[in-house]
Protein backbone atom coordinates (compact mmCIF):
# COMPACT_ATOMS: atom_id res chain seq x y z
CA UNK A 1 0.00 0.00 0.00
CA UNK A 2 2.71 2.29 0.68
CA UNK A 3 4.92 2.04 -2.51
CA UNK A 4 1.33 2.63 -3.74
CA UNK A 5 0.60 5.99 -2.20
CA UNK A 6 3.53 7.22 -1.96
CA UNK A 7 4.02 7.77 -5.72
CA UNK A 8 0.33 9.35 -5.49
CA UNK A 9 1.40 11.98 -2.83
CA UNK A 10 4.57 12.37 -4.97
CA UNK A 11 2.83 13.61 -7.67
CA UNK A 12 0.36 15.89 -6.20
CA UNK A 13 2.91 17.63 -3.89
CA UNK A 14 5.69 18.28 -6.71
CA UNK A 15 3.79 18.82 -9.72
CA UNK A 16 2.33 21.96 -7.85
CA UNK A 17 -0.97 20.50 -8.21
CA UNK A 18 -1.08 20.87 -3.89
CA UNK A 19 -0.26 24.30 -4.17
CA UNK A 20 -2.95 24.90 -6.86
CA UNK A 21 -5.34 23.44 -4.27
CA UNK A 22 -4.49 25.90 -1.95
CA UNK A 23 -4.56 28.76 -4.01
CA UNK A 24 -8.29 27.89 -4.93
CA UNK A 25 -8.80 27.54 -0.85
CA UNK A 26 -7.63 30.96 -0.40
CA UNK A 27 -10.05 32.00 -3.13
CA UNK A 28 -12.85 30.16 -1.09
CA UNK A 29 -11.96 31.50 1.90
CA UNK A 30 -12.26 35.13 0.60
CA UNK A 31 -15.84 34.04 -1.10
CA UNK A 32 -16.89 32.85 2.19
CA UNK A 33 -15.75 36.58 4.43
CA UNK A 34 -17.31 38.86 2.05
CA UNK A 35 -20.64 36.93 2.07
CA UNK A 36 -20.85 35.84 -1.73
CA UNK A 37 -23.95 34.55 -2.40
CA UNK A 38 -22.14 31.32 -3.86
CA UNK A 39 -18.30 30.64 -4.99
CA UNK A 40 -17.38 31.50 -8.81
CA UNK A 41 -16.14 28.60 -10.21
CA UNK A 42 -14.73 30.23 -13.52
CA UNK A 43 -12.15 32.20 -10.84
CA UNK A 44 -11.48 28.73 -8.83
CA UNK A 45 -10.48 27.68 -11.66
CA UNK A 46 -8.34 30.38 -13.07
CA UNK A 47 -6.53 30.26 -9.67
CA UNK A 48 -5.70 26.92 -9.83
CA UNK A 49 -4.39 26.57 -13.48
CA UNK A 50 -2.78 29.46 -12.86
CA UNK A 51 -0.93 28.18 -10.46
CA UNK A 52 -0.35 25.45 -11.70
CA UNK A 53 1.68 26.65 -15.09
CA UNK A 54 3.55 29.81 -13.29
CA UNK A 55 4.89 27.38 -10.25
CA UNK A 56 6.32 25.10 -12.95
CA UNK A 57 7.32 27.33 -15.19
CA UNK A 58 9.33 28.98 -12.84
CA UNK A 59 10.39 25.43 -11.69
CA UNK A 60 11.59 24.37 -15.59
CA UNK A 61 13.16 27.85 -16.32
CA UNK A 62 15.09 27.79 -13.37
CA UNK A 63 16.46 23.80 -14.18
CA UNK A 64 20.11 23.51 -12.51
CA UNK A 65 22.65 21.70 -14.74
CA UNK A 66 22.34 18.14 -12.87
CA UNK A 67 18.45 17.98 -11.52
CA UNK A 68 19.30 14.73 -10.18
CA UNK A 69 22.21 16.12 -7.99
CA UNK A 70 19.60 18.71 -6.38
CA UNK A 71 20.00 18.73 -2.66
CA UNK A 72 15.96 19.23 -3.12
CA UNK A 73 13.57 16.20 -3.49
CA UNK A 74 11.23 18.23 -5.47
CA UNK A 75 13.60 19.30 -7.92
CA UNK A 76 15.19 15.48 -8.54
CA UNK A 77 11.07 14.59 -8.87
CA UNK A 78 10.31 17.18 -11.09
CA UNK A 79 12.79 16.79 -13.76
CA UNK A 80 12.70 12.62 -13.52
CA UNK A 81 9.56 13.29 -14.52
CA UNK A 82 10.49 16.25 -17.11
CA UNK A 83 8.00 15.57 -19.84
CA UNK A 84 4.84 14.66 -18.37
CA UNK A 85 5.26 17.95 -16.25
CA UNK A 86 6.22 20.19 -19.30
CA UNK A 87 3.01 18.42 -20.96
CA UNK A 88 1.12 19.57 -17.29
CA UNK A 89 2.54 23.04 -17.67
CA UNK A 90 1.04 23.57 -21.23
CA UNK A 91 -2.00 22.01 -20.62
CA UNK A 92 -2.62 24.15 -17.49
CA UNK A 93 -1.51 27.67 -19.57
CA UNK A 94 -3.73 26.62 -22.25
CA UNK A 95 -6.65 26.42 -20.36
CA UNK A 96 -6.15 29.70 -18.85
CA UNK A 97 -7.00 31.17 -22.47
CA UNK A 98 -11.07 30.21 -22.15
CA UNK A 99 -11.32 31.14 -19.00
CA UNK A 100 -9.83 34.48 -19.21
CA UNK A 101 -12.73 35.62 -21.95
CA UNK A 102 -15.00 34.42 -19.05
CA UNK A 103 -14.25 37.14 -16.80
CA UNK A 104 -14.98 41.15 -16.70
CA UNK A 105 -12.48 43.72 -17.65
CA UNK A 106 -11.22 44.58 -14.50
CA UNK A 107 -10.49 40.90 -13.39
CA UNK A 108 -8.57 40.66 -17.04
CA UNK A 109 -6.37 43.54 -16.06
CA UNK A 110 -5.69 42.18 -12.82
CA UNK A 111 -4.90 39.17 -14.02
CA UNK A 112 -2.27 40.54 -16.72
CA UNK A 113 -0.73 42.43 -14.37
CA UNK A 114 0.08 39.53 -11.67
CA UNK A 115 0.98 37.41 -14.71
CA UNK A 116 3.66 39.96 -16.15
CA UNK A 117 5.21 39.50 -12.50
CA UNK A 118 5.03 36.16 -12.09
CA UNK A 119 6.75 35.33 -15.64
CA UNK A 120 8.99 38.69 -14.57
CA UNK A 121 9.82 36.80 -11.18
CA UNK A 122 12.49 33.77 -12.56
CA UNK A 123 13.03 35.20 -15.73
CA UNK A 124 16.68 36.83 -16.45
CA UNK A 125 15.62 40.49 -17.20
CA UNK A 126 18.26 42.23 -16.25
CA UNK A 127 22.32 41.91 -16.34
CA UNK A 128 25.18 43.42 -14.18
CA UNK A 129 28.57 42.73 -16.01
CA UNK A 130 28.55 38.59 -16.89
CA UNK A 131 25.41 38.13 -14.59
CA UNK A 132 22.28 37.72 -15.49
CA UNK A 133 19.86 38.36 -12.93
CA UNK A 134 15.77 38.69 -12.50
CA UNK A 135 13.36 40.73 -9.97
CA UNK A 136 13.69 37.63 -7.39
CA UNK A 137 17.49 38.83 -7.15
CA UNK A 138 16.49 41.61 -6.16
CA UNK A 139 17.29 42.50 -2.05
CA UNK A 140 13.90 41.98 -0.53
CA UNK A 141 12.02 41.52 -3.46
CA UNK A 142 11.31 38.01 -3.48
CA UNK A 143 8.83 37.46 -0.67
CA UNK A 144 6.94 40.82 -1.67
CA UNK A 145 6.22 39.56 -4.51
CA UNK A 146 5.55 36.79 -3.82
CA UNK A 147 3.60 37.52 -1.24
CA UNK A 148 1.54 40.24 -3.68
CA UNK A 149 0.64 37.69 -6.54
CA UNK A 150 -1.00 35.23 -3.80
CA UNK A 151 -2.80 37.77 -2.05
CA UNK A 152 -3.98 40.17 -5.23
CA UNK A 153 -4.78 36.77 -7.04
CA UNK A 154 -7.03 35.20 -3.89
CA UNK A 155 -8.21 37.88 -2.54
CA UNK A 156 -8.81 41.39 -5.15
CA UNK A 157 -9.90 38.98 -7.86
CA UNK A 158 -12.62 36.61 -6.26
CA UNK A 159 -13.85 39.92 -4.96
CA UNK A 160 -13.74 42.08 -8.55
CA UNK A 161 -15.87 39.07 -9.78
CA UNK A 162 -18.30 39.14 -7.48
CA UNK A 163 -19.12 42.30 -7.53
CA UNK A 164 -19.24 42.55 -11.07
CA UNK A 165 -21.53 39.69 -10.77
CA UNK A 166 -23.30 41.29 -7.98
CA UNK A 167 -23.34 38.31 -5.77
CA UNK A 168 -21.53 40.16 -3.02
CA UNK A 169 -21.10 44.49 -2.02
CA UNK A 170 -18.15 44.72 0.01
CA UNK A 171 -16.63 48.59 0.15
CA UNK A 172 -12.94 49.85 -0.81
CA UNK A 173 -12.31 50.06 3.06
CA UNK A 174 -12.85 46.71 3.71
CA UNK A 175 -11.08 45.38 0.87
CA UNK A 176 -8.07 46.96 1.33
CA UNK A 177 -8.20 45.42 5.52
CA UNK A 178 -8.72 41.93 4.05
CA UNK A 179 -6.01 42.82 1.43
CA UNK A 180 -4.11 43.81 4.70
CA UNK A 181 -5.10 40.60 6.57
CA UNK A 182 -4.01 37.84 4.01
CA UNK A 183 -1.16 39.50 3.33
CA UNK A 184 0.10 39.67 6.60
CA UNK A 185 -0.94 35.95 6.77
CA UNK A 186 0.89 34.54 3.88
CA UNK A 187 4.22 36.63 4.31
CA UNK A 188 4.28 34.65 7.78
CA UNK A 189 4.09 31.13 5.87
CA UNK A 190 6.82 32.21 2.78
CA UNK A 191 9.37 33.04 5.42
CA UNK A 192 10.21 29.63 6.54
CA UNK A 193 11.04 28.30 2.75
CA UNK A 194 13.59 31.03 2.94
CA UNK A 195 14.86 29.97 6.04
CA UNK A 196 15.79 26.17 4.78
CA UNK A 197 17.34 27.39 1.47
CA UNK A 198 19.56 30.18 3.82
CA UNK A 199 22.85 28.34 2.85
CA UNK A 200 21.58 28.14 -0.96
CA UNK A 201 20.76 31.64 -1.01
CA UNK A 202 23.44 33.21 0.88
CA UNK A 203 26.14 31.56 -1.29
CA UNK A 204 23.78 32.68 -4.72
CA UNK A 205 24.07 36.66 -3.16
CA UNK A 206 20.06 36.09 -3.26
CA UNK A 207 19.19 38.36 -0.66
CA UNK A 208 16.53 36.97 1.29
CA UNK A 209 14.87 38.33 4.93
CA UNK A 210 16.67 35.24 6.41
CA UNK A 211 19.93 36.36 4.70
CA UNK A 212 19.78 39.68 5.44
CA UNK A 213 18.50 39.36 9.65
CA UNK A 214 19.63 35.57 9.97
CA UNK A 215 17.97 32.51 10.34
CA UNK A 216 15.88 33.11 14.67
CA UNK A 217 15.36 36.58 13.40
CA UNK A 218 13.45 35.30 10.83
CA UNK A 219 11.30 32.74 12.95
CA UNK A 220 10.61 36.09 15.50
CA UNK A 221 9.86 38.11 11.98
CA UNK A 222 6.87 35.24 11.48
CA UNK A 223 6.13 35.53 14.39
CA UNK A 224 5.69 38.83 14.41
CA UNK A 225 4.03 39.21 10.93
CA UNK A 226 0.95 36.16 12.68
CA UNK A 227 0.57 39.01 15.37
CA UNK A 228 -0.10 41.67 13.34
CA UNK A 229 -2.24 39.48 11.78
CA UNK A 230 -4.34 38.62 14.54
CA UNK A 231 -4.34 42.25 15.95
CA UNK A 232 -6.19 43.35 12.39
CA UNK A 233 -8.75 40.37 13.10
CA UNK A 234 -9.24 41.94 16.52
CA UNK A 235 -9.89 45.31 15.51
CA UNK A 236 -11.90 44.84 12.01
CA UNK A 237 -13.92 42.06 13.23
CA UNK A 238 -17.46 41.92 11.87
CA UNK A 239 -20.63 41.44 14.15
CA UNK A 240 -18.46 40.94 17.18
CA UNK A 241 -16.43 37.64 18.14
CA UNK A 242 -18.07 35.69 15.66
CA UNK A 243 -16.88 31.85 14.49
CA UNK A 244 -14.80 33.26 11.18
CA UNK A 245 -13.14 35.51 13.76
CA UNK A 246 -11.52 32.53 16.23
CA UNK A 247 -11.72 30.34 12.79
CA UNK A 248 -8.84 32.58 11.39
CA UNK A 249 -7.28 33.24 14.68
CA UNK A 250 -6.97 29.44 15.41
CA UNK A 251 -5.37 29.06 12.14
CA UNK A 252 -2.94 31.68 12.62
CA UNK A 253 -1.90 30.08 15.76
CA UNK A 254 -1.86 26.66 14.25
CA UNK A 255 0.49 28.30 11.34
CA UNK A 256 2.75 30.08 14.41
CA UNK A 257 2.98 26.42 15.54
CA UNK A 258 3.92 25.07 12.21
CA UNK A 259 6.36 27.64 11.43
CA UNK A 260 7.96 27.57 14.79
CA UNK A 261 8.30 23.68 15.02
CA UNK A 262 10.07 23.59 11.17
CA UNK A 263 13.12 24.97 13.20
CA UNK A 264 13.86 21.00 13.19
CA UNK A 265 11.80 19.91 10.55
CA UNK A 266 13.56 20.22 7.35
CA UNK A 267 11.96 17.48 5.47
CA UNK A 268 10.48 18.72 2.22
CA UNK A 269 7.19 17.29 2.58
CA UNK A 270 7.11 19.54 6.47
CA UNK A 271 6.92 22.67 4.02
CA UNK A 272 5.11 21.49 1.28
CA UNK A 273 2.29 19.74 2.94
CA UNK A 274 2.22 20.77 6.19
CA UNK A 275 3.67 24.41 5.91
CA UNK A 276 1.85 25.14 2.61
CA UNK A 277 -1.54 23.11 3.74
CA UNK A 278 -2.66 25.66 6.49
CA UNK A 279 -3.51 27.89 3.09
CA UNK A 280 -6.27 24.39 2.87
CA UNK A 281 -6.62 24.05 6.44
CA UNK A 282 -7.93 27.75 6.76
CA UNK A 283 -10.98 26.95 4.76
CA UNK A 284 -11.75 23.96 6.01
CA UNK A 285 -11.53 24.86 9.72
CA UNK A 286 -13.78 28.45 8.75
CA UNK A 287 -16.55 25.61 7.43
CA UNK A 288 -16.67 23.76 10.45
CA UNK A 289 -17.18 26.45 12.29
CA UNK A 290 -19.84 28.17 10.98
CA UNK A 291 -21.37 24.69 10.78
CA UNK A 292 -21.74 24.26 14.41
CA UNK A 293 -22.45 27.78 15.10
CA UNK A 294 -25.44 26.72 13.17
CA UNK A 295 -25.81 22.89 14.22
CA UNK A 296 -25.33 21.11 11.13
CA UNK A 297 -24.05 18.30 11.59
CA UNK A 298 -20.65 17.05 9.41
Amino acid sequence: MKKLIKPVFDFILFSNFFMALCAVAQGLVTFHLIGSKQPIYTILALLFTSTIGIYNFSILLTKPESPEKSPHLRVRWFFAHHRLMVTFTIVSILSLIPLFFLISTESRILLIFLGVISVAYSLPLFTLGDQKFGLRNIPGLKQFLITLVWTMSTVLLPILEAQDMHLANINLRDTTILIAKRFLFIAALTVPFDIRDLFEDRESGLKTIPVAIGEKRAYLYCQFLLAGYIVLLFLYRNNGFNTDFFALTLTAILAGWLIFKSEWKKNEYYYFFYLDGVLIVQYVILIVFNCMSHGIKL
